[in-house]
């Protein structure tokens, strides 16, 4: 029986072994994409417990608590943190299965010297008294965490409103660690979402820009990206729930739909999917001409629950994977972009695993040569990121595209603590690579095996994010 998170935990052969041990465990990590505050990184910030630097934010462990018959009180209610804590310490045992119990555990054990501590209601305490010695201490603030962890970049999820002062703030500690923004527009984009006259009204402002008709918009948004370009943004990112596939629109159209819009009028179904289309083709070219990513997230069914959004909000814990078809209208998207030959280097997403093929084959179309990979099929993404799906997308990548080229693993986080999700894509992906060279599907050479593995691991997301070429 082999040991419960040992050492050679999912590496199922001694190549695979070696390939973990020697060249992706000591690799630095570059986490192009997460939901890590700014403020909290460049303030230093600390924690007062476990409880709140495990469970403050992470709607991942909120999900399973309530499945578990946790009252929301004890999920993200009134109740103290501690109680929260306890809660989920008694229901850890019944967690086996999900990767949220592998998670925690290399949580406790890579940060808080807990390895082989199993966590229950039994041994709570000594977990909780643990985790909270070493949190009172300088080096257990946000930076020291991310130090620890030996993370090189981190790429925040920003608006185009935010000022960055927190980035800027942070970029003049000196630190060895590299913050930046991620320009992400949804707000600009959803014209039928509750709110957008007046986040137009707010993007004016900020921008200076007067905004009459849609080409004043694309202008304000650039002038907003030169803004996140100056404080070191290396990428965008689009958040799409539905993806679809209107005519064309003329301009004078676009401009009377955001008009309309703006005096109070609820646009019709082809009118939105118009504007998000036009703005969308807009921002890529904007991308591409300042050599930024565009990573599109494709296909979550947000805040489904009525009761829990009322009470708690949105990245609460009620979203679901979409399984509408996205096949016609991706290619048609980035086609409209390509024509003009200005498709940015791009990251595709999905939610639904059942679309990882699509997204393979997707991204193989717009390769042109000029980049490898240029067209990037992403890491397992949420629901997905665990044995089998990251298994599953990587071996659809390998069989259908180029996984060579791969940016590899990202956290998707908003907790300081997530970071060991890196190392068990590592170990999975060394797993993979390891029993191809034992099963004699790719040549004996231990050298093409490494740099393979440093390259997804490490090497591709450096070029693309922190060394561009």
């Amino acid at each position: 029986m082999s040991r419960f998170l040992g050492p050679d935990f999912l590496l199922d052969t001694r190549t695979a072994r070696r390939l973990f041990h020697e060249i992706a465990a000591p690799l630095p990590i570059v986490d192009f994409h997460n939901h890590l505050p700014p403020a909290e990184i460049a303030g230093n910030h600390q924690w007062a417990n476990l409880g709140e630097a495990w469970l403050a934010h992470d709607h991942y462990k909120w999900r399973l608590m309530r499945w578990a018959g946790v009252p929301e009180s004890h999920v993200t209610g009134a109740a103290s943190f501690r109680q929260k804590y306890d809660s989920y310490a008694a229901i850890m045992p019944r967690l086996v299965g999900n990767p949220v119990h592998h998670w925690s555990h290399l949580e406790l054990w890579r940060y808080f010297g807990l390895e082989g501590t199993v966590l229950s209601a039994e041994t709570a305490e000594r977990c909780w008294d643990a985790a909270g010695e070493r949190l009172t201490q300088p080096e257990f603030g946000a930076r020291g965490l991310l130090e620890r962890m030996k993370v090189e970049l981190v790429g925040t999820t920003d608006d185009p409103l935010d000022t960055l002062e927190h980035h800027a703030a942070f970029a003049a500690t000196g630190s060895s660690i590299r913050m930046v923004p991620t320009f992400r527009p949804d707000r600009a984009i959803g014209i039928e979402q509750a709110g957008f006259a007046a986040y137009v009204d707010a993007l004016a402002e900020v921008s200076g820009v007067a905004i009459d008709g849609f080409d004043d918009l694309v202008r304000a948004l650039e002038k907003r990206l030169d803004h996140f370009v100056e404080h070191g943004c290396r990428a965008s990112d689009h958040g799409i729930n539905t993806l679809d596939l209107p005519d064309d629109a003329g301009a004078p159209d676009l401009d009377r739909i955001l008009r309309d819009v703006r005096r109070g009028r609820l646009p019709k179904s082809d009118e939105a999917a118009a504007f998000r289309l036009a703005l969308m083709v807009a921002l890529g070219a904007a991308y591409a001409r300042r050599d930024l990513v565009m990573q599109l997230h494709i296909g979550p069914l947000r805040s489904t629950r009525t009761r829990l959004r009322e009470a708690v909000g949105p990245d609460s814990g009620g979203d679901s994977m979409r399984d509408r078809p996205i096949a016609e209208t991706l290619n048609a998207l980035l086609d409209r972009m390509d024509r003009d030959d200005a498709l940015p280097r791009t990251i595709l997403y999905t939610l639904d695993p059942t679309k990882n093929a699509v997204i393979v084959t997707t991204a193989g179309n717009f390769q042109d040569g000029t980049v490898p990979g240029k067209v990037q099929a992403g890491t397992a993404w949420w629901f997905n990121d665990q044995l089998d799906g990251m298994r599953d997308q990587m071996t659809q990548l390998a069989q259908m595209g180029l996984i060579s080229t791969f940016t590899g693993m990202l956290t998707d986080s908003r907790s300081f603590l997530s970071f060991p999700r890196h190392e068990y894509f590592r170990r999975l992906l060394c797993d993979m690579v390891g029993g191809w060279l034992e099963q004699g599907l790719m040549p004996p050479d231990r050298e093409m095996a490494a740099g393979l593995v440093a390259d997804i691991c490490y090497g591709n997301a450096r070029r693309w994010f922190v060394d561009p070429a």
